[in-house]
């Protein structure tokens, strides 16, 4: 099987991109699954480059700290003001990013 380009694989992501509840996502959360993007960058974009396993990418993200892990005063401000993010899922993981 032939794999997707990766101009499909990003409209695709695009399209699974939805609102959605802080107080939704803490299970994952609590799992550790859940990773914070940075206004600064499309989190579409970040979502297709760890599909691609894009690892030169992913890790200057983190060592940035453009990509970050949700940390617990993050989670307990978004819990405690009934946030709405932007999410997309690249599982294992589940990106969020505030709304603009």
């Amino acid at each position: 099987m032939e794999s997707e380009s990766p101009e499909l694989l990003h409209a695709k992501l695009n399209l699974e991109t939805a609102q959605i509840e802080w107080k939704e996502l803490q299970r994952f959360f609590a799992t550790g699954a859940v990773f914070f993007v940075d206004a600064s960058l499309d989190m579409v974009d970040v979502a297709l480059k760890i599909s691609e396993d894009n690892r030169a990418a992913v890790e200057a993200w983190l060592n940035d700290g453009q990509l970050a892990q949700v940390s617990d005063e993050q989670a307990l401000r978004w819990f405690e003001t009934d946030a709405l993010l932007w999410s997309v899922v690249v599982k294992p993981w589940v990106l969020v990013q505030d709304r603009v």
